[in-house]
């Protein structure tokens, strides 16, 4: 049967990974890294013929190459510089850097490792393949995609009739049902609604006529930890610093847990504070955090109602409107939904990541402000930056 390719184009991923790897391109080439694939959700069995349709699907990705009208769309983005652009004209997936076979308990694995602006770029193509060949080998997918239907009427119809009040991007690259639902889902949302405003996925941002939307990862700060003049406590000094640089202001929503949201405050001074447009939540609790940013903001004498705050985990529109109501009236408030739109179904959803965890082959980390989201695979490295970490904090500065 001849392989019917889950990635067509290599716009098909979130917005964030041309943000990084733009500044990656001008600051940090000398850059290597590897990321790690992992499954949160127990019992879960990818089997050989999923597997070797994972390969042959990597196979194809690493086939294509961004065409004339892709590499003018990403030019019109306003923030995308032209030889960056131009780097892009001459890049490809290279698959000698990706590896998947079976680990040690015989689960999936899958390894990526090469220059860190190469192999940053194919976590959001893998995870979208993964995702889609397990959906489609494990279970009756005709099935699945009439529960999805309906629940995307339902979602819209609530979305319509008042129930749901606020505005929201489309997140859902990453945990996709499939290629073709997600397109039915930017479309349909954003085109029988108004709550749409934008989508993280390039692609159908181009294709819909849509805002891309989005700005760095877990990642970005992490990669910092891999540079030996970097003091690990201060890498979201030297992020942040990295990005005003290259944008200069635009596109600036700051991610703020990576290392926790406490250690990054100490940072976010009054030069960031006014430097970023706004905070992204992604671990913790979002009410206490989005009461922390708006009281840190005050601390400096700005109105928060001019700064966003950006919510982007596990949501749903119920959580969703429960924070909207919370904070509409005291700071701009938007929010990214990923799974929720884009695999909701009769069956549960995947929790996948593919995480960097080695740069220059030194180990990173994410602490995140929930302890559950860690993920490093050297103890000794975790433990060290936890200190590291508390030990600034003792001291406030």
């Amino acid at each position: 049967m001849k392989l019917q390719p889950i990635i067509e184009s290599l716009l098909d991923t979130d917005l964030y990974k041309f943000n990084m790897d733009q500044v990656i391109f001008h600051k940090h080439t000398d850059l290597c890294g590897k990321y790690y694939f992992k499954c949160r959700n127990d019992d879960v069995d990818f089997t050989p013929e999923m597997e070797q349709e994972i390969n042959e699907q990597i196979d194809s990705l690493c086939t294509l190459r961004f065409t004339r009208e892709e590499l003018d769309y990403l030019r019109s983005i306003r923030f995308i510089k032209g030889d960056y652009v131009e780097f892009l004209r001459l890049w490809r997936p290279i698959r000698d850097y990706v590896k998947v076979g079976r680990d040690e308990d015989n689960k999936l694995s899958v390894v990526v490792d090469g220059p860190l602006f190469s192999a940053m770029q194919f976590e959001i193509y893998l995870l979208e393949i993964i995702n889609e060949v397990y959906f489609r080998m494990k279970y009756d997918y005709d099935a699945l995609l009439r529960s999805a239907e309906r629940k995307l009427d339902e979602k819209i119809e609530a979305l319509n009739n008042g129930k749901y009040t606020f505005s929201f991007a489309e997140f859902g690259c990453r945990r996709r049902l499939s290629r073709e639902w997600q397109d039915v889902v930017v479309r349909r949302l954003s085109r029988e609604t108004k709550a749409c405003v934008g989508t993280s996925n390039v692609y159908l941002a181009m294709k819909y006529d849509l805002t891309p939307i989005g700005t760095y990862a877990h990642e970005y700060v992490q990669m910092y930890q891999g540079i030996d003049r970097i003091p690990l406590a201060f890498t979201n000094h030297y992020a942040m610093r990295d990005w005003y640089d290259e944008y200069q202001g635009d596109n600036g929503t700051a991610l703020t847990d990576t290392i926790t949201t406490d250690l990054f405050l100490l940072d976010f001074n009054r030069s960031m504070v006014n430097n970023y447009s706004g905070v992204r939540h992604d671990s913790g609790d979002p009410f206490e955090w989005g009461e922390k940013m708006i009281a840190h903001y005050e601390s400096y004498g700005v109105d928060p109602r001019s700064k966003l705050l950006l919510f982007s985990d596990s949501l749903d529109f119920d959580r969703a409107q429960a924070l909207y109501d919370r904070f509409k009236n005291r700071a701009k408030v938007s929010f990214g939904i990923g799974t929720f739109c884009t695999n909701d179904t009769d069956e549960n959803a995947l929790n996948i990541v593919i995480k960097l965890q080695y740069v220059n082959g030194r180990p990173v980390a994410k602490l995140s402000d929930a302890p559950g989201k860690a993920m490093c695979r050297d103890e000794a490295y975790l433990n060290y930056l936890k200190s590291s970490v508390d030990f600034r904090l003792s001291r406030g500065k």
